[in-house]
């Protein structure tokens, strides 16, 4: 009886899968209306599924408008299934209103670039790292043509190790750290370890808009906890860990993205202690950890961590070498093996290359005189921001690290028409709703102040208020 279940469980799971395989390419006007769909037999074929399974997806798609049956001719795109702005130039229009994936608006050229939580490349070292790779060519002349091993560079992973204990007292050993492309592939493999359908998964709100759809992608169930100046309500966050038994909770808790928040030490060693009560994984995030203003953040919760229960993303994209995509992922090493499997399936490791030119930055004096530079730059960027932000009524926090600001423009400006609006003036900026797991924060927006530069980002702020204030106007506000 329970292996019964458990099939007819995985069942209708498939056929939402498809539903939502279909429904996807349908909002991305990959099939336009009228358009004959593929047919079942030909959908079980190449998804590797039951007709019975593709069928049950299409009566789902017809019973909600997006399909129509013809006569002997199969199923068709339904005219009303087609997004309301198709008929602008502007894929994100399409992608905001339906999907909400953060990726489609950094592909939207913008002179205003305020929704890449990137550093202006003008910002980077770049004389010096060509000095690194022509070291890196020099020391390995064969780099070009080895393959990393899966687990990332052993030489790189040596020094991560000595780093990870001069700076945050970690005691590591190379077989614990595994170097992936960027944070976003660690996210990735980790859901993909952790996560089977249904799994309960709690995220912050807001967060980053990826994990959310990584995590929705593995067939998880959200469960939002609410993040504020202070951090969480710790009362909550027990609450829903005995409530919901999640498998795992995402947390951004240093410079988070995209409120800028930091939780502080004391609530960090709490999150340990309930994670190892109700044998819920922590995975921390902490891509902006380097880039603080005034003083150093809180230690990262690994630190608090001797039971195995804390996975630790350390990124290095954002502030290094964005072009390197090098970061790591701390574990102990019963994770770390299926991590590894996950990692060998995903790309067979790291390109060589990119980690050892970064690992000959990454252990230069040059780098900490860089740091030191980039965080007085990324500070008088988020001043001007600021500075130009302060005739509004707009409301936010000042963060004292990272590259964003979290930002409470008023509910008359229309949020819909002031993204299609702005990207018509070159603008682009991150709308909130794709930040929250429950989509909504309608009025809430992510400005980024750290990828142009001074002079753009007075012009940009300046046309986005001239803009909303035109749009409040037109609302009769």
């Amino acid at each position: 009886m329970k292996n019964s279940l458990s099939v007819n469980k995985q069942s209708n799971l498939l056929y939402k899968q498809i539903y939502e395989y279909i429904l996807n390419r349908i909002e991305r006007n990959e099939w336009k209306e009228h358009d004959k769909l593929p047919s079942i037999r030909t959908l079980a074929q190449e998804m590797n599924v039951h007709r019975l399974t593709v069928f049950k997806a299409y009566q789902l798609l017809k019973q909600n408008g997006k399909v129509y049956v013809k006569d002997k001719s199969g199923y068709h795109v339904h005219p009303d299934s087609i997004v309301p702005f198709e008929h602008l130039d502007y894929p994100i229009a399409s992608s905001y209103f339906l999907r909400n994936h953060l990726s489609e608006i950094h592909r939207v050229p913008a002179i205003y670039q305020f929704s890449q939580a990137l550093i202006d490349p003008n910002l980077l070292p770049n004389l010096y790292f060509s000095e690194y790779v022509k070291e890196v060519f020099d020391l390995y002349p064969k780099v070009l043509g080895t393959y990393s091993t899966v687990q990332g560079d052993e030489e790189l992973r040596e020094v991560l190790s000595r780093y990870f204990l001069k700076r945050h007292q970690l005691h590591l050993s190379t077989d614990e750290i595994l170097i992936t492309s960027g944070a976003q592939q660690a996210i990735d493999l980790i859901s993909r370890v952790l996560v089977k359908p249904n799994d309960t998964v709690l995220l912050e709100r807001p967060t980053y808009s990826a994990a959310i759809d990584i995590f929705r992608q593995q067939g998880a169930h959200i469960v939002p906890i609410d993040i504020h100046p202070c951090g969480y309500d710790m009362e909550q966050v027990e609450s829903y860990m005995r409530q919901y038994k999640p498998r795992l909770f995402y947390l951004n808790p240093t410079f988070h993205n995209p409120t800028g928040y930091t939780v502080p030490t004391e609530q960090r060693k709490r999150l340990v202690e309930l994670a190892e009560q109700y044998r819920c994984f922590l995975v921390e995030d902490d891509p902006f950890h380097d880039t603080y203003f005034y003083q150093e953040p809180p230690p990262p919760l690994f630190m608090y961590d001797t039971e195995g229960w804390v996975m630790y993303i350390r990124s290095f994209s954002k502030y290094v070498a964005p072009g390197l995509r090098i970061a790591a992922v701390v574990s102990r090493p019963l994770l770390m093996r299926s991590l590894l499997t996950a990692k060998s399936l995903s790309d067979n490791g790291t390109p060589l290359l990119n980690q050892k030119i970064f690992l000959h930055y990454f252990s230069s004096a040059r780098l900490q005189q860089h740091l030191e530079k980039l965080r007085i730059a990324l500070h008088i960027r988020k001043g001007i921001m600021e500075e130009e932000l302060a005739v509004t009524d707009w409301k936010w926090m000042s963060p004292k690290g990272g590259l964003n600001l979290w930002i409470k423009i008023p509910e008359v400006i229309p949020m819909e028409e002031l993204l299609v609006k702005s990207i018509e003036q070159s603008i682009s900026f991150v709308p909130g709703t794709i930040c929250d797991p429950l989509k909504k924060s309608e009025s809430w927006i992510r400005l980024s102040y750290s990828y142009v530069n001074e002079q753009q980002l007075r012009d940009g702020v300046q046309r986005l208020i001239s803009l909303s204030c035109s749009l409040a106007s037109s609302c009769g506000h």
